[in-house]
């Protein structure tokens, strides 16, 4: 008998339009992203990838349609309920966006500091809890300055997980990596993924990335303005007859060079 428990929709995308000012980018999107996917929105550049991140992290409005967390439409909310619930996401942005003047124990100490009321221990050892999980203990007195590129991607992730989030946004986190920590991103991803639970959203057009630890994906297609296809990245490399999706998860290889590789 199969006991596995049935997906849980943690954010439900309906009829959704977006653009700026007269310009669509991309009209009547359709997806769900279930709790404890890691899901990627992925398409070509200038499809609107970001933009579409920035409306599901409350940064700008769409010009039609919904988002729901749970049973929460997120864009009917007044805005002070909204930034509310933005304390249940974590983001992490391409630079990593770490306050220069700030160590990395001071940089993942003010979300706390500012929203929460726990004393001082507490938050030292919360920080430190934090930086384990990404493998940056004993660099709590640093800036960020003196790490380098792949650390300063870890750090950002370590304050993205301050305020314990339920769902962690990437903005092409493995960009201006090398292979090596790109790939060592990635394996921390998926075990934060495992073992906190999160549900991840990830902006990315990294193939390595895409088919190591993405289960479900939404491919936006510049051509049409709309989502050509839904589903883990192999389901849409076996199924789909979308050429745009195919030339994006192939690169011009064929699907059996690709399958080799995956």
């Amino acid at each position: 008998m199969d006991t596995k428990a049935a997906p849980s929709p943690h954010i439900v995308v309906r009829d959704l339009t977006m653009g700026y000012q007269d310009v669509v980018l991309m009209r009547n999107l359709d997806f769900t992203v279930n709790r404890g996917d890691v899901f990627a929105i992925m398409g070509g550049s200038g499809c609107g990838k970001s933009t579409l991140l920035r409306i599901l992290i409350g940064l700008k409005a769409p010009s039609a349609g919904s988002v729901h967390y749970g049973e929460i439409d997120f864009w009917s909310l007044e805005e002070d309920q909204r930034n509310h619930m933005l304390r249940r996401f974590g983001i992490l942005y391409q630079s990593g966006a770490l306050w220069s003047s700030m160590t990395l124990s001071e940089n993942i100490s003010l979300p706390l500091e500012l929203y929460t009321d726990l004393n001082s221990a507490t938050i030292r050892e919360m920080v430190h809890f934090k930086l384990s999980l990404v493998g940056l203990a004993g660099f709590e007195n640093y800036y960020p300055s003196e790490i380098s590129g792949g650390m300063r991607k870890r750090a950002g992730l370590a304050r993205a997980m301050a305020l314990d989030p339920q769902v962690l946004f990437f903005d092409e986190p493995s960009a201006g990596l090398d292979p090596v920590s790109a790939k060592n991103l990635d394996d921390l991803i998926l075990t934060i993924n495992d073992s906190l639970g999160a549900t991840v959203v990830i902006v990315t057009h990294e193939l390595p990335s895409i088919f190591a630890i993405v289960s479900n994906a939404v491919f936006l297609d510049i051509h049409t303005r709309t989502a050509a296809a839904t589903g883990s990245p192999r389901q849409m490399l076996e199924s789909s007859d979308n050429a745009a999706v195919i030339r994006f998860l192939t690169r011009g290889s064929s699907n059996a060079e690709i399958s080799k590789e995956i």
